[in-house]
């Protein structure tokens, strides 16, 4: 590739890229790398190589980011066109990729067109060598609607990735649902939690019931619990081995948050683990070293909360949760003090605001534990927001009382929650006359998951808030495997003209198994 002398780029518009480095909390170039051995591999073997694909995230009317990932130092470079042959793009000087942040890097695109299908090319710089390039990768993104733009919104989410034991296998099709949700061919795709499974190794082969063997494909990095960032970051390396996974990220733009496995099961800041597996028992010293292979290997916001609302013109706004970072301790869960809870004072106050001041028909609220569906941690203790019993609220539920009462006080209407976590898909309807609560609207709540992972539930309703089960699809038994099915993903689509808002609850090879269309609030 020719290289741009400064007027060019001044001409074509400069962005600031935001890289994805901090200081490394260990040392080590993580999963991927070149070898550090005598002297570096990337001195003496000619142009840097792209190594796991391209990604973009949190596309809003105006904005994205693009990530990549090298296998040396180099400097990041992105092009930007309507056009798919790029001509004219624009030309975007990103950050230098480096080892403190494993070789990723991404650029936040702004002043983009609203609305549109946009087309990118990525490639990085040699720094010992000016002007060599690596191979370019190609990717495309649609911007979200401006807000006086009212036009069809469709999206996919899921959850729950390589769990349980269940990597990938080829001859099980890979992780095949990534392929069939990008058959749908959606705006975004929301993965609500458990990007990766940091505490579930990974063996070489599983026999399943019927006498088939499922053969791993096996890391040094997925063959144990994760401790180091290196092996946080190789839980990311993993996923994107797989072909259909690339091939969704590199022309689907993502929204995403973080469940309990990108760190390890079931935490909350503070715990000291008891597990035999895990030489550092302190979450908290896990989790940051989570956070930030979390922030270098997806594109995702490094400079602010994970909690963030985007906008997809009149008809849409994502209210997109992080239940993890601020939650209380994992007890019996019937405390009454107001203070405690998954989200904080701080992100429970932004919600409530958020939610009065948005005038989207829709708002669809991203939570990564379910409200209404209990999830215990071991005999005595709750993970979720439920805590199974049916009466007034107490626990954590008083956090989403408070959330719905006060939505319901200020004539707030269109509010869905989606969520994955309990491994199977459900449609939940919750209504006060059904209630311990009256103080809200009813709303539902969609499920859908896991993506590639063991399948497992249904689990039990909690009757606080009056859900009703009005469709369930589990498994007839637990830790069933992907190529035994029950690996589903929900999809979305509102209608620019009516509003309507349409959920297809669908399986792993894109087959709806449940449907229903909400019709937009007023009408």
């Amino acid at each position: 590739m020719t290289s741009l002398d400064r007027r060019t780029l001044l001409r074509a518009g400069l962005v600031t890229g935001a890289g994805l480095a901090g200081g490394a909390l260990l040392g080590g170039a993580g999963a991927g790398a070149a070898p550090t051995v005598g002297a570096p591999a990337w001195r003496a073997s000619g142009r840097p190589v792209l190594t796991h694909g391209v990604q973009s995230g949190d596309v809003t009317a105006e904005s994205a980011r693009v990530w990549t990932r090298a296998d040396r130092p180099g400097r990041l470079w992105v092009e930007v066109s309507r056009r798919p042959d790029l001509r004219g793009a624009r030309v975007l000087r990103g950050p230098v990729l480096d080892p403190s942040g494993d070789f990723t890097g991404q650029v936040r695109l702004t002043g983009l067109p609203s609305g549109e299908r946009l087309h990118y090319r990525v490639s990085v710089e040699s720094l010992d060598r000016y002007g060599v390039r690596s191979e370019p990768l190609l990717g495309s993104f649609t911007t979200a609607p401006g807000r006086q733009q009212r036009r069809d919104v469709r999206f996919v989410w899921t959850g729950d990735i390589v769990g349980q034991g269940w990597g990938i296998d080829p001859n099980f099709g890979g992780m095949k649902i990534f392929e069939s949700m990008r058959g749908v061919r959606p705006d975004f795709y929301l993965c609500s939690g458990d990007n990766v499974y940091a505490d579930g190794p990974l063996a070489e082969t599983v026999t399943l019931p019927d006498g088939r063997i499922w053969r791993n494909l096996v890391t040094p990095e997925k063959s144990k619990v994760a401790e180091t960032l290196a092996e946080y970051r190789g839980q990311y390396a993993y996923n994107l081995l797989d072909e259909h996974l690339r091939a969704l990220v590199a022309e689907v733009p993502q929204v995403i948050q973080w469940d309990d496995h990108e760190v390890t099961n079931n935490w909350y800041p503070g715990e000291i683990l008891t597990d035999a597996r895990y030489t550092e028992k302190r979450v908290d010293v896990l989790a940051a070293r989570a956070r930030q292979a979390f922030g270098e290997w997806l594109p995702v916001p490094t400079e602010s909360t994970l909690y963030r609302k985007l906008s997809y013109g009149p008809l849409l706004d994502v209210f997109v949760l992080d239940m993890r970072t601020y939650k209380d301790q994992n007890d019996g869960n019937t405390y009454a003090d107001p203070e405690r809870g998954l989200l904080g004072r701080e992100q429970r106050e932004w919600l409530i605001r958020e939610l009065k001041r948005s005038r989207a028909t829709w708002k669809v609220i991203a939570n990564d534990l379910p409200i209404g569906v209990v999830v215990p941690d071991g005999s005595a203790a709750q993970e979720g927001v439920a805590q199974g019993d049916p009466g007034a609220p107490a626990g954590r539920e008083l956090e989403f009382a408070e959330v719905l009462g006060a939505a319901h006080r200020a004539g707030v209407t269109g509010i869905v929650f989606l969520t994955a976590d309990v491994h199977y898909t459900a449609a939940h309807h919750y209504d006060p006359a059904r209630a311990a609560v009256r103080d809200f609207t009813p709303f539902w709540e969609f499920v859908s998951g896991p993506a590639h992972a063991g399948a497992f539930g249904p689990n039990a309703l909690d009757g606080t808030f009056g859900p009703q089960a009005v469709f369930v699809n589990a498994p007839p038994r637990a830790n069933t495997s992907p190529g035994e099915g029950f690996q589903h993903f929900g999809e979305v689509s509102i209608d620019g003209e009516s509003g309507a808002f349409t959920v297809h609850l669908r399986d792993r090879d894109g087959v709806s198994l449940w449907t229903t269309t909400l019709p937009a609030p007023g009408r």
